[in-house]
């Protein structure tokens, strides 16, 4: 809902003055738990948040007034009275009725739950007015990423947030820059070398990077009782790649929603899997918050772990395959394919239920909601690839072993290694014993990765499906792409072949500038080629070079991070958005290609 106010120079300044006051909250938690001793006291920094608290009201008091339309302000910002409410009882039950509590304890993490609260709400907004605002909507993309990545790199050189020394620049911001890409590659080991609060940075950062921070603004602007205007909606089009502007709301929602859902149910299903995991026998809540670390790692397809090893340990658990391996499917597909699935799920009870109890109405139904192009293609691919690479894992392991003659994975571990090799970065089986041919799949794999609209990385398998039937027509002589009785336009035609040879280029430049950079450490050029794939591909399978890396190197991993998870597609719109197609065409002239 679009507010007006009568002073706009007004409402500016208010602006920076929320940014200021913002920045100022964030800096008083980050000296309160930032270190072991807090850089103030923490009675003047509840002083100060309270300060900050007042601040904000008085904000929300000008605006009010400023208003053109005092019933507009109210109900677009109608979250305000119960959050200010709660506050109010907070601070009133401290003493009364919760006697047996420390009252400045309560009150102090009262206003700090306000202050979050509100940091959170205005950063969200902030993002989702820039992404709309009529400017390319990649190019603030690529921004919040860049923020967040140096937010989190910061915080995570905070003292707290490591175990043993503080964490350099470099090696936070490649661990950083790896959970919002949802990459899974690390320098430092996540379990060990990293607080409990470190890991909770972490977490969230994979959380953020693996949804998008333009959609989590979107979804707090739709939770908050706030429709998307036109221009909004055709931003987060944008973004979503969706292609109806009628379904874009509903859609955030689920994605919010069934995230939340299915992450629940992973964590839920993998709780009792921890019974023997080292150091945390015993733990309810460790244990809990292992069960909800991975199941987030697992369906953002982040490849994070608090095990040292991933999985290898867990190899012979079900749960593995049973829940790790849905999830990172599940995050794999893309939201537009789970959207449509659940349309399709619910049309078919709805005219279920009204064949079974309305028969009057069973005449008069409209036509079944069908499969979507998009959903046929992604699930048939994403089916192939899976058997392909246990198939091949299986085939190599067994008659081109590397090390070991008789240690083959198995149709377990080859069936997981193939699932997360497309962009979840967990395994169950050492990959540096791995063959060359083996190690060659998971490239493949690692290259082609998920699908669009997905947590996943790669090319992505529709763009896989464009390349391969865009051959099969040109060998047919058929004059267009056609794919399950459809035909896909030439615009999409030209994207995908844009996009692979993107990938391409970025994959060789980056493999032999790390051959220049990591020539001392005496790596093989199949482990750099594919570390440059794993980081291309968002993926976070190494053969084990990654924290040997030098300086040079881990700044190069995490520039092919960032152009991984965004798309080379991506940064080249955020380049040539404001260019004006030519209006002229030259004379056409035959040329031999083949």
């Amino acid at each position: 809902m679009q507010v007006y106010y009568k002073n706009n120079r007004l409402e500016k300044t208010l602006f920076g003055i929320n940014a200021l006051t913002a920045a100022v909250v964030a800096a008083t938690f980050i000296m309160r738990f930032g270190f072991y001793e807090p850089l103030l006291e923490a009675l003047v920094l509840h002083y100060i948040q309270v300060g900050l608290l007042c601040v904000f009201i008085t904000e929300k008091i000008i605006r009010l007034f400023n208003a053109t339309s005092k019933g507009e302000f109210l109900r677009a910002n109608w979250f305000e009275i119960p959050l200010l409410l709660a506050l109010g009882l907070a601070m009133f039950a401290a003493g009364r009725w919760l006697a047996e509590v420390d009252p400045m304890a309560v009150r102090h993490f009262a206003v700090s739950i306000y202050l979050v609260l509100q940091v959170v709400i205005k950063v969200c907004r902030t993002v989702v007015n820039l992404a709309a605002s009529g400017r390319s909507p990649t190019r603030t993309l690529i921004a919040t990423f860049l923020v967040l990545i140096l937010s989190g790199a910061g915080l995570l050189m905070l003292p707290r947030a490591s175990t043993t020394e503080n964490v350099s620049f470099v090696d936070a911001l490649f661990t950083a820059t790896s959970a919002t890409c949802v990459t899974g590659l690390i320098v430092k080991d996540t379990g060990s070398d990293f607080s409990f609060m470190g890991q909770l940075i972490i977490l969230s950062l994979i959380q953020l990077g693996g949804l998008g921070i333009v959609v989590f603004g979107a979804v707090f602007a739709l939770l908050l009782g706030q429709a998307l205007s036109l221009r909004e909606r055709v931003a987060m089009q944008d973004l979503l790649s969706a292609r109806t502007l009628g379904r874009i709301s509903n859609m955030i929602a689920f994605i919010f929603f069934g995230t939340l859902f299915i992450e629940a149910i992973g964590a839920v299903s993998l709780f009792g899997m921890w019974d023997n995991a080292p150091g945390w026998i015993g733990n309810v809540h460790q244990q809990l918050f292992c069960s909800i670390f991975h199941s987030i790692s697992a369906f953002c397809n982040a490849g994070f772990s608090l095990f040292s090893d991933s999985f290898v340990s867990y190899n012979k658990s079900w749960a593995v395959y049973t829940v790790v391996c849905p999830l990172i499917i599940l995050g794999g597909v893309g939201f537009s394919v789970l959207y449509d699935l659940a349309s399709i799920a619910s049309d078919r009870t709805r005219r279920f239920l009204k064949r079974r109890f309305d028969k009057q109405s069973r005449f008069a139904m409209e036509a079944p909601i069908r499969m979507q192009l998009q959903t046929k293609i992604v699930l048939s691919v994403s089916a192939l690839l899976i058997v392909f690479g246990m198939l091949s894992i299986l085939l190599f392991e067994r008659y081109a072993p590397a090390g070991n003659p008789g240690a083959s994975p198995g149709v377990r571990g080859a069936f997981f290694q193939s699932v997360t090799a497309r962009t979840a970065g967990f395994n169950t089986v050492n990959v540096s014993e791995m063959s060359v041919s083996s190690k060659f799949v998971l490239i493949l794999l690692m290259f082609i990765g998920g699908s669009p609209g997905s947590t996943a990385g790669g090319i992505k398998t529709v763009t896989l499906a464009v390349v391969i039937m865009t051959a099969v027509a040109a060998l047919t002589k058929r004059q267009e792409v056609e794919m399950f009785r459809r035909s896909v336009r030439i615009v999409v035609v030209g994207r995908a072949i844009t996009v692979t040879l993107l990938f391409v280029a970025v994959l060789f430049a980056a493999t032999l500038v790390l051959s220049i950079t990591e020539n001392a450490n005496g790596f093989s050029m199949s482990d750099i080629f594919f570390e440059a794939g794993s980081a291309l591909g968002t993926v976070g399978l190494t053969t084990g070079i990654t924290p040997s890396l030098t300086t040079a190197g881990k700044l190069i991993i995490i520039a092919v991070m960032l152009i991984g998870r965004l798309g080379p597609l991506t940064l080249l719109a955020a380049l040539t958005f404001n260019l004006k197609p030519a209006r002229y065409n030259y004379p056409e002239e035959a040329v031999i290609v083949g």
